[in-house]
């Protein structure tokens, strides 16, 4: 894979640099159409801020693709391989992304984009992308396909909406991201005929770390700053949950058989899935409406304990750093299912912890 990481680079660098491209003009648009994520309610940004960045991120990582792909050695030939299933996936990506855009600039009912994100969820499973085996967490190994269809479709639509919901402070959802992507980058780098899956991780990060530079450090006084919106979220997280599965699952004739696959997946996503589960339970526990919205979510958790918004970027990306050392240690010492439960008792700490600073501070003011 040694020369693969020339076309990697590539792949990125011209992800990257269609959207430091682009990005002053689509800010430009969205001063001249008013198109602003308005501060107010359970936002932490206190002045207007365009909101259309993620509009960039589906034709940027599909222009790092074509571009690297036309240096690569070996042409397109096995690549791209124009197959039914691979035209149905590139369908629901593209219905995922079309939603966030509707919803960005016109807006759109919960339950319309909900039905829309089951479809391109049903997609997937559809195409034979299942997570069919456990490798023996909960004491389980292959699964029954009356079982992993919709349990691969919740995942689905569990990743998709915590990537969506996690994008609250500046930099959260797009950091964490880049560290997922980045990771299935190299792992997919390191096996035969999954250079696909690598090309479509790399196109991703490179605009994405371009968009983080815009979102993170950029100025919403000087007209720098922007969100990614519904259309960057939800895209994300189609395409973090399409990697994520592609890994997990057992597909002996394209992916050797790999017993920590489910777990790698799991580890990488316990930060946002692990928030959207527990302020779920959280308002089922309260008897408040599950879609509802409040300051319940991780990053409102850690400024209520009195950090800034960069403080809680910081306190949180070393929460996921933390998850995935965790488990690498504990990776082959004890069994998945003891290490899933640590990792549930760790979370459920990390918040505790959260909320007795958040309350000492709230007595103290």
């Amino acid at each position: 894979m040694g020369e693969g990481w020339f076309y990697i680079i590539v792949d990125m660098l011209a992800g990257a640099g269609v959207t430091f491209a682009a990005m002053p003009l689509l800010l430009k648009f969205c001063r001249t159409k008013g198109y602003y994520d308005l501060p107010g309610g359970r936002k932490v940004h206190h002045l207007a801020v365009p909101r259309l960045g993620g509009v960039l991120f589906m034709p940027a990582m599909l222009v790092g693709m074509v571009v690297s792909l036309l240096f690569y050695a070996k042409g397109f030939q096995g690549i791209l391989a124009l197959k039914v299933s691979s035209l149905l996936m590139a369908v629901g990506a593209f219905l995922i992304y079309i939603i966030g855009v509707v919803d960005d600039l016109v807006g759109m009912k919960a339950g319309h984009k909900f039905a829309v994100q089951l479809v391109a969820a049903l997609v997937m499973p559809f195409c034979g992308l299942l997570i069919d085996d456990f490798y023996g967490l909960f004491g389980l190994h292959e699964l029954p396909l009356w079982f992993s269809y919709p349990f691969t479709v919740f995942i689905i639509l569990l990743i998709v909406n915590s990537i969506n919901l996690i994008d609250g402070i500046d930099g959260l959802a797009s950091g964490l991201c880049i560290c997922i992507l980045a990771a299935y980058v190299w792992l997919f780098s390191r096996m035969e005929l999954t250079f696909a899956y690598v090309l479509v991780a790399a196109g991703l990060l490179g605009t994405l770390a371009a968009f983080f530079c815009y979102n993170m450090w950029g100025k919403a006084e000087k007209g720098t700053k922007t969100f990614m919106g519904d259309s960057g979220s939800l895209f994300l997280g189609y395409v973090v949950a399409y990697l994520s599965i592609k890994y997990a699952t057992s597909n002996l004739p394209v992916l050797p058989y790999r017993p920590e696959a489910l777990m790698v997946s799991y580890t990488l996503l316990i930060v946002p899935t692990f928030d959207v589960i527990r302020v779920a339970l959280s308002r089922l526990y309260r008897r408040k409406p599950v879609f509802g919205a409040d300051k319940t979510h991780i990053h409102h958790v850690v400024m209520a304990a009195g950090f800034s918004m960069h403080q809680a970027w910081a306190v949180i990306m070393a929460l996921f750093l933390f998850f995935c050392v965790w488990n690498a240690l504990l990776y082959g010492v004890v069994s998945d299912t003891w290490m899933v439960l640590s990792d549930i008792l760790l979370f459920c700490a990390f918040h505790f912890v959260m909320h007795r600073r958040a309350g000492r501070r709230s007595q103290a003011a």
